[in-house]
């Protein structure tokens, strides 16, 4: 439960994040990490368009550069686009100033307000300097689809289980969610269950 549904203590590290909208409304957030990848982010589109789902795709700028054609997939198909850095980095192992500047180079090609950092941590320095340019989005519901650890059942087990009003929940359009076929399996029947629930998909 610590990884797919963070402690308040762990929420309060970065004051001012969204993790949850409003818990109130019967509405849940779907979000995607780490692509675009021509492999798997076109079959995410397809499912959505196909439940009529908008979502937040939180992108590498270096996948952009490199599949340019699929990141304008998914800015047409009407999602919205969060910054994930240029290289997928991790902010406690770079300098502030090298952490910025490649989150910098990628929203260069993105344009976005939002960001997300990759593997849910930065330093405080990192943080509080971009959440002056940013909604800084974390989760309430991290599905772990990328574990080698887990099985596609269990990734399904993990969205039945902690999915709530105002849940912002994190899937991965990419090759470690697909290769080892968590992806395909949870993610139509997550939406499903999500649907039968009564929950209403929002955009962030």
């Amino acid at each position: 439960m610590f990884i797919e549904q963070p402690p308040e203590f762990v929420r309060k590290l970065y004051p001012g994040a969204i993790w949850r909208m409003d818990p109130n409304e019967k509405a849940v957030y779907l979000t995607f990490d780490d692509g675009p990848i021509p492999e798997v982010t076109p079959w995410v589109l397809e499912l959505l368009d196909k439940h009529n789902i908008k979502a937040t795709f939180f992108m590498v700028g270096d996948n952009i550069r490199k599949h340019p054609d699929i990141y304008q997939m998914v800015v047409d198909g009407g999602h919205r686009i969060g910054n994930h850095t240029f290289n997928h980095i991790r902010g406690f192992e770079y300098l502030s100033d090298n952490y910025l500047a490649n989150t910098d180079k990628a929203n260069e090609v993105m344009k976005t307000d939002l960001f997300r950092p990759p593997h849910g941590h930065m330093r405080w320095g990192q943080y509080f300097t971009l959440k002056r340019h940013y909604k800084i989005v974390m989760w309430d519901l991290v599905t772990r689809d990328y574990s080698k650890k887990l099985r596609g059942p269990q990734v399904l087990a993990n969205v039945m289980r902690y999915a709530r009003n105002g849940s912002i929940i994190t899937f991965h359009d990419s090759l470690k969610s697909w290769n080892n076929g968590n992806l395909q399996y949870a993610l139509p029947r997550a939406l499903d269950f999500l649907k039968e629930e009564g929950y209403e998909f929002k955009l962030l």
